[in-house]
């Protein structure tokens, strides 16, 4: 009776895990994603650090599939949506080196911690508006529990190559 009752419980543990994968190649399609290469260093760093659980992305830009960035400085070359567009490539670009670092996006347990910089004038005060781009992104693709996170919006008056926006970020995962 007690090795049924285990393999009962190892079946609903098993069944559990299953129901809880998602496909994330549909979930892409469903939101128009589609992932990158993940872009090289631009300088002596590493793309992503693992120590226990947590998983520290380096500051990544809005890389476009071609290898460039998008660039410009809100408020004066670009609008709030061009930029908000910025950091939703720029999550898009997290995702793709989550995806190479971890292998299967089901590891990632909680997108924790954001902090997006963005290239813009000194007027300009709509940060969080440009960074809910990348924001929006996460919690449509790892769902209100897991995606949503803490978060920083700052304006800063030059990034990297001109880039719009920079994101470091912290993953718990498996």
């Amino acid at each position: 009776m007690k090795h049924i009752v285990a393999l009962l419980f190892i079946t609903f543990l098993y069944t559990a895990s299953l129901a809880q994968s998602v496909d994330f190649d549909k979930k892409f399609k469903e939101l128009n994603i589609e992932l990158l290469t993940p872009t090289k260093p631009i300088a002596n760093y590493v793309k992503a650090v693992r120590t226990g659980n947590l998983l520290f992305i380096s500051g990544q830009g809005p890389a476009k599939a071609d290898g460039t960035y998008m660039l410009g400085k809100v408020g004066k070359d670009l609008t709030i949506e061009q930029g908000y567009a910025a950091a939703r490539q720029t999550a898009i670009g997290v995702l793709s080196t989550l995806k190479a670092e971890l292998g299967d996006l089901n590891k990632v347990k909680r997108i924790v911690k954001v902090n997006g910089w963005v290239n813009c004038t000194p007027e300009f005060a709509d940060q969080p508006k440009v960074v809910n781009g990348f924001s929006d992104l996460m919690v449509a693709v790892f769902g209100e529990q897991k995606g949503k996170h803490a978060r920083a919006a700052m304006g800063v008056n030059a990034l990297p190559n001109g880039m719009v926006i920079e994101v470091e970020v912290v993953v718990e995962v498996e």
